[in-house]
Protein backbone atom coordinates (compact mmCIF):
# COMPACT_ATOMS: atom_id res chain seq x y z
CA UNK A 1 0.00 0.00 0.00
CA UNK A 2 1.29 3.84 -0.80
CA UNK A 3 2.48 5.60 1.45
CA UNK A 4 0.99 9.37 0.52
CA UNK A 5 2.40 12.74 1.36
CA UNK A 6 -0.22 15.33 2.06
CA UNK A 7 1.10 19.18 2.31
CA UNK A 8 -1.06 21.32 4.19
CA UNK A 9 -3.46 18.28 5.21
CA UNK A 10 -4.68 20.07 8.19
CA UNK A 11 -6.56 22.55 6.25
CA UNK A 12 -9.96 22.75 4.77
CA UNK A 13 -9.30 20.95 1.41
CA UNK A 14 -6.37 19.12 2.99
CA UNK A 15 -8.62 17.34 5.90
CA UNK A 16 -11.38 16.62 3.40
CA UNK A 17 -8.66 14.81 0.98
CA UNK A 18 -6.50 12.67 3.82
CA UNK A 19 -9.97 11.70 5.19
CA UNK A 20 -10.83 10.05 1.98
CA UNK A 21 -7.19 8.51 1.62
CA UNK A 22 -7.53 7.17 5.08
CA UNK A 23 -11.05 5.37 4.14
CA UNK A 24 -9.39 3.56 1.16
CA UNK A 25 -6.96 2.15 3.28
CA UNK A 26 -3.53 4.27 2.68
CA UNK A 27 -1.04 5.66 4.77
CA UNK A 28 -1.05 9.24 5.25
CA UNK A 29 1.84 11.69 6.09
CA UNK A 30 0.24 15.18 6.75
CA UNK A 31 2.71 18.03 6.84
CA UNK A 32 1.34 20.90 8.10
CA UNK A 33 3.05 23.97 10.02
CA UNK A 34 -0.33 24.98 11.68
CA UNK A 35 0.35 28.87 10.62
CA UNK A 36 -2.08 31.33 12.18
CA UNK A 37 -2.82 32.51 8.97
CA UNK A 38 -6.33 31.50 10.46
CA UNK A 39 -7.12 30.13 13.94
CA UNK A 40 -4.54 26.94 13.83
CA UNK A 41 -7.07 25.55 16.45
CA UNK A 42 -9.33 25.07 13.70
CA UNK A 43 -6.71 22.97 11.79
CA UNK A 44 -6.55 21.06 15.06
CA UNK A 45 -9.94 20.35 15.31
CA UNK A 46 -9.78 18.84 11.65
CA UNK A 47 -6.98 16.19 12.26
CA UNK A 48 -8.42 15.38 15.97
CA UNK A 49 -10.55 12.55 14.42
CA UNK A 50 -7.28 11.11 12.84
CA UNK A 51 -4.77 10.89 15.46
CA UNK A 52 -5.71 7.51 16.71
CA UNK A 53 -5.63 6.11 12.95
CA UNK A 54 -2.54 3.81 12.97
CA UNK A 55 -1.82 4.67 9.58
CA UNK A 56 -2.11 8.22 10.09
CA UNK A 57 1.62 10.68 11.15
CA UNK A 58 1.34 14.23 11.39
CA UNK A 59 4.52 16.12 10.81
CA UNK A 60 4.64 19.95 11.86
CA UNK A 61 6.37 21.70 10.13
CA UNK A 62 7.43 24.32 6.87
CA UNK A 63 7.71 23.49 3.33
CA UNK A 64 10.36 26.05 3.16
CA UNK A 65 12.27 23.91 5.86
CA UNK A 66 13.98 21.56 2.77
CA UNK A 67 15.40 19.50 5.52
CA UNK A 68 12.79 18.58 7.27
CA UNK A 69 11.56 17.79 3.69
CA UNK A 70 13.71 15.70 2.79
CA UNK A 71 13.79 14.15 6.36
CA UNK A 72 10.32 13.56 5.63
CA UNK A 73 10.36 11.83 2.39
CA UNK A 74 13.42 9.30 3.80
CA UNK A 75 11.47 8.50 6.91
CA UNK A 76 8.00 7.54 5.93
CA UNK A 77 8.74 5.84 2.40
CA UNK A 78 6.72 8.51 0.49
CA UNK A 79 5.38 6.98 -2.97
CA UNK A 80 2.91 9.89 -3.71
CA UNK A 81 2.73 13.60 -3.16
CA UNK A 82 -0.42 15.60 -2.82
CA UNK A 83 0.45 18.69 -2.28
CA UNK A 84 -2.25 21.49 -0.86
CA UNK A 85 0.25 23.59 1.42
CA UNK A 86 -0.21 27.26 0.29
CA UNK A 87 -0.30 30.77 1.50
CA UNK A 88 -3.50 31.41 0.19
CA UNK A 89 -5.73 34.85 -0.56
CA UNK A 90 -5.27 37.08 -3.26
CA UNK A 91 -5.75 40.35 -1.06
CA UNK A 92 -2.95 39.72 1.76
CA UNK A 93 -0.61 38.37 -1.24
CA UNK A 94 -0.26 41.93 -2.11
CA UNK A 95 0.80 43.17 1.18
CA UNK A 96 3.40 40.84 1.18
CA UNK A 97 4.56 39.20 -1.82
CA UNK A 98 7.76 37.80 -0.40
CA UNK A 99 6.06 35.52 1.88
CA UNK A 100 3.90 34.30 -0.83
CA UNK A 101 6.99 33.42 -3.11
CA UNK A 102 9.06 31.84 -0.85
CA UNK A 103 5.57 29.31 0.15
CA UNK A 104 4.79 28.86 -2.66
CA UNK A 105 7.49 28.71 -4.94
CA UNK A 106 10.42 27.54 -2.58
CA UNK A 107 8.05 25.63 -0.61
CA UNK A 108 6.76 23.61 -3.62
CA UNK A 109 10.84 23.20 -5.19
CA UNK A 110 11.37 21.67 -1.94
CA UNK A 111 9.00 19.04 -2.45
CA UNK A 112 10.00 18.54 -6.35
CA UNK A 113 13.41 17.92 -5.26
CA UNK A 114 12.49 15.40 -2.63
CA UNK A 115 9.90 13.53 -4.67
CA UNK A 116 12.53 13.45 -7.15
CA UNK A 117 15.45 12.63 -5.06
CA UNK A 118 13.69 9.55 -2.95
CA UNK A 119 11.54 8.23 -5.78
CA UNK A 120 8.30 9.88 -5.16
CA UNK A 121 7.44 9.96 -9.14
CA UNK A 122 3.20 10.89 -8.58
CA UNK A 123 2.49 14.35 -7.45
CA UNK A 124 -0.74 15.69 -7.64
CA UNK A 125 -0.50 19.81 -7.36
CA UNK A 126 -3.22 21.83 -5.97
CA UNK A 127 -3.40 24.72 -7.93
CA UNK A 128 -6.19 27.68 -8.26
CA UNK A 129 -8.36 29.25 -10.95
CA UNK A 130 -6.87 32.85 -10.34
CA UNK A 131 -3.67 31.95 -12.40
CA UNK A 132 -6.49 32.78 -15.48
CA UNK A 133 -6.17 36.27 -14.30
CA UNK A 134 -8.58 38.40 -16.32
CA UNK A 135 -9.85 36.36 -18.61
CA UNK A 136 -11.82 37.76 -21.22
CA UNK A 137 -12.78 33.90 -22.64
CA UNK A 138 -15.41 32.06 -20.72
CA UNK A 139 -15.21 29.63 -19.35
CA UNK A 140 -11.74 29.40 -18.68
CA UNK A 141 -9.97 25.94 -20.38
CA UNK A 142 -6.45 24.67 -19.45
CA UNK A 143 -5.29 25.48 -23.49
CA UNK A 144 -6.03 29.44 -22.54
CA UNK A 145 -2.90 31.56 -22.54
CA UNK A 146 -2.29 32.83 -19.01
CA UNK A 147 0.90 35.34 -19.15
CA UNK A 148 -0.62 38.13 -17.03
CA UNK A 149 -1.76 37.25 -13.10
CA UNK A 150 -2.71 39.92 -11.32
CA UNK A 151 -1.52 39.56 -7.66
CA UNK A 152 1.05 37.95 -6.33
CA UNK A 153 -0.90 34.63 -5.21
CA UNK A 154 -1.77 34.14 -8.67
CA UNK A 155 1.69 34.39 -10.18
CA UNK A 156 3.36 32.32 -6.82
CA UNK A 157 1.32 29.86 -7.96
CA UNK A 158 1.19 29.59 -11.95
CA UNK A 159 5.25 29.78 -11.16
CA UNK A 160 4.58 26.67 -9.24
CA UNK A 161 3.01 25.05 -11.80
CA UNK A 162 6.01 25.84 -14.41
CA UNK A 163 8.38 24.13 -11.80
CA UNK A 164 5.85 21.20 -11.56
CA UNK A 165 6.32 20.67 -15.41
CA UNK A 166 10.32 21.41 -15.63
CA UNK A 167 10.62 18.53 -13.39
CA UNK A 168 8.22 16.52 -15.03
CA UNK A 169 10.30 17.21 -18.36
CA UNK A 170 13.75 17.08 -16.19
CA UNK A 171 13.30 13.34 -14.40
CA UNK A 172 10.25 12.32 -14.98
CA UNK A 173 7.82 13.22 -12.46
CA UNK A 174 4.27 12.19 -13.10
CA UNK A 175 2.39 15.22 -12.48
CA UNK A 176 -1.11 16.62 -12.53
CA UNK A 177 -2.12 20.16 -11.81
CA UNK A 178 -5.38 20.73 -10.36
CA UNK A 179 -6.77 24.21 -10.51
CA UNK A 180 -9.26 24.68 -7.96
CA UNK A 181 -12.47 26.74 -8.44
CA UNK A 182 -13.20 28.84 -5.14
CA UNK A 183 -13.82 25.61 -3.22
CA UNK A 184 -16.35 25.95 -0.15
CA UNK A 185 -18.17 23.64 2.29
CA UNK A 186 -17.39 22.41 6.00
CA UNK A 187 -14.19 23.61 7.57
CA UNK A 188 -13.85 26.12 4.94
CA UNK A 189 -11.20 28.41 5.97
CA UNK A 190 -13.08 31.52 7.86
CA UNK A 191 -11.09 34.40 5.84
CA UNK A 192 -13.30 32.82 2.54
CA UNK A 193 -16.58 35.02 1.43
CA UNK A 194 -19.14 32.07 2.18
CA UNK A 195 -17.47 31.37 5.99
CA UNK A 196 -17.62 34.98 6.67
CA UNK A 197 -20.55 35.96 4.99
CA UNK A 198 -22.38 33.23 6.87
CA UNK A 199 -21.32 34.36 10.03
CA UNK A 200 -21.83 38.10 9.24
CA UNK A 201 -25.38 37.54 8.32
CA UNK A 202 -25.96 35.24 11.28
CA UNK A 203 -25.17 38.01 14.06
CA UNK A 204 -27.22 40.61 11.90
CA UNK A 205 -24.33 42.19 10.34
CA UNK A 206 -24.14 43.77 6.93
CA UNK A 207 -21.91 41.92 4.57
CA UNK A 208 -18.83 44.21 2.75
CA UNK A 209 -19.99 43.94 -0.78
CA UNK A 210 -17.28 45.06 -3.21
CA UNK A 211 -18.52 46.78 -6.33
CA UNK A 212 -21.88 46.33 -7.30
CA UNK A 213 -22.59 42.59 -6.94
CA UNK A 214 -22.02 41.52 -10.00
CA UNK A 215 -18.61 39.93 -9.65
CA UNK A 216 -19.01 35.86 -10.48
CA UNK A 217 -17.39 33.09 -9.09
CA UNK A 218 -17.55 29.76 -10.14
CA UNK A 219 -18.07 27.82 -6.34
CA UNK A 220 -16.81 24.32 -6.14
CA UNK A 221 -18.11 22.14 -3.33
CA UNK A 222 -15.52 20.46 -1.13
CA UNK A 223 -16.95 16.70 -2.12
CA UNK A 224 -16.55 17.09 -5.79
CA UNK A 225 -12.98 18.82 -5.41
CA UNK A 226 -12.10 15.61 -3.16
CA UNK A 227 -13.65 13.47 -5.95
CA UNK A 228 -11.24 15.17 -8.65
CA UNK A 229 -8.48 14.88 -6.28
CA UNK A 230 -9.10 11.17 -5.89
CA UNK A 231 -9.74 10.67 -9.94
CA UNK A 232 -5.73 12.51 -10.58
CA UNK A 233 -4.83 10.26 -7.67
CA UNK A 234 -6.28 7.13 -9.47
CA UNK A 235 -5.86 8.01 -12.86
CA UNK A 236 -2.07 8.71 -13.25
CA UNK A 237 -0.92 10.89 -16.06
CA UNK A 238 2.67 12.00 -17.34
CA UNK A 239 1.70 15.38 -16.78
CA UNK A 240 -1.48 17.31 -17.15
CA UNK A 241 -3.42 20.34 -16.21
CA UNK A 242 -6.70 20.06 -15.34
CA UNK A 243 -10.02 22.27 -13.99
CA UNK A 244 -12.14 21.34 -10.99
CA UNK A 245 -15.35 23.62 -10.67
CA UNK A 246 -18.84 24.11 -10.26
CA UNK A 247 -18.80 24.80 -14.29
CA UNK A 248 -21.42 27.38 -13.52
CA UNK A 249 -21.25 30.98 -12.45
CA UNK A 250 -22.88 33.06 -9.05
CA UNK A 251 -22.76 36.60 -8.37
CA UNK A 252 -21.83 37.93 -5.12
CA UNK A 253 -25.28 39.32 -4.72
CA UNK A 254 -26.75 36.10 -5.88
CA UNK A 255 -24.02 34.42 -3.30
CA UNK A 256 -25.35 37.04 -0.54
CA UNK A 257 -29.40 36.06 -0.92
CA UNK A 258 -28.81 32.70 -1.17
CA UNK A 259 -26.70 32.39 2.33
CA UNK A 260 -29.49 34.98 3.93
CA UNK A 261 -32.28 32.81 2.59
CA UNK A 262 -30.99 29.61 3.96
CA UNK A 263 -29.96 31.43 7.97
CA UNK A 264 -33.83 33.06 7.68
CA UNK A 265 -32.67 36.50 7.56
CA UNK A 266 -32.49 39.88 5.62
CA UNK A 267 -29.50 40.21 3.06
CA UNK A 268 -28.08 43.58 4.27
CA UNK A 269 -24.89 44.59 2.46
CA UNK A 270 -22.38 47.41 3.05
CA UNK A 271 -21.32 48.70 -0.22
CA UNK A 272 -17.67 49.03 -1.36
CA UNK A 273 -15.35 49.96 -4.01
CA UNK A 274 -13.81 47.20 -5.65
CA UNK A 275 -10.25 45.77 -4.72
CA UNK A 276 -6.82 45.33 -6.13
CA UNK A 277 -6.33 41.82 -7.58
CA UNK A 278 -9.99 40.74 -7.68
CA UNK A 279 -10.73 39.95 -11.34
CA UNK A 280 -14.52 40.34 -12.76
CA UNK A 281 -15.21 36.38 -13.34
CA UNK A 282 -13.95 33.12 -12.54
CA UNK A 283 -16.04 30.19 -14.83
CA UNK A 284 -14.69 27.08 -15.46
CA UNK A 285 -14.23 24.36 -18.46
CA UNK A 286 -14.48 21.19 -17.12
CA UNK A 287 -14.62 19.14 -20.25
CA UNK A 288 -11.03 17.81 -19.79
CA UNK A 289 -11.53 16.44 -16.36
CA UNK A 290 -14.73 14.79 -17.83
CA UNK A 291 -12.97 13.29 -20.98
CA UNK A 292 -9.76 12.48 -18.76
CA UNK A 293 -11.59 10.85 -15.72
CA UNK A 294 -15.64 11.18 -16.45
CA UNK A 295 -15.56 13.68 -13.72
CA UNK A 296 -18.12 16.50 -13.20
CA UNK A 297 -19.49 18.60 -10.29
CA UNK A 298 -22.21 17.09 -8.35
CA UNK A 299 -23.15 19.46 -5.86
CA UNK A 300 -25.11 22.76 -7.41
CA UNK A 301 -24.35 25.95 -5.22
CA UNK A 302 -27.89 25.90 -3.58
CA UNK A 303 -27.70 22.88 -2.18
CA UNK A 304 -24.02 23.55 -1.30
CA UNK A 305 -24.67 26.35 0.48
CA UNK A 306 -28.00 24.42 2.42
CA UNK A 307 -25.05 22.25 3.42
CA UNK A 308 -22.53 24.46 4.58
CA UNK A 309 -25.09 26.62 6.69
CA UNK A 310 -26.31 23.56 8.85
CA UNK A 311 -22.34 22.84 9.40
CA UNK A 312 -21.79 26.24 10.31
CA UNK A 313 -24.63 26.48 12.61
CA UNK A 314 -23.50 23.21 14.58
CA UNK A 315 -19.76 24.00 14.70
CA UNK A 316 -19.49 27.30 14.65
CA UNK A 317 -22.60 29.35 15.95
CA UNK A 318 -22.77 29.75 19.49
Amino acid sequence: MRTVLVTGGAGFIGSHVTQALLDRGFDVVCLDDFNDYYNPAFKRENVAPFLENPRFHLVEGDIRDRDLVFATYRQFGISTTVHLAARAGVRPSIANPRLYEEVNGVGTVNLLEAAHRFGAYTFIFGSTSSVYGINSKVPFSEEDPIAYPISPYAASKRGAELMCYTFHHLYGLKVTVLRFFTVYGPRQRPDMAIYKFTELLAKGKPVPRFGDGSMARDYTYIDDIVRGVMAAFDHEADFEIVNLGGSRTTTLQQLIELIARELGVPPLVEELPLQPGDVPITFADVSKAKRLWGWQPEVPIEEGISRFVRWFKAHRLG
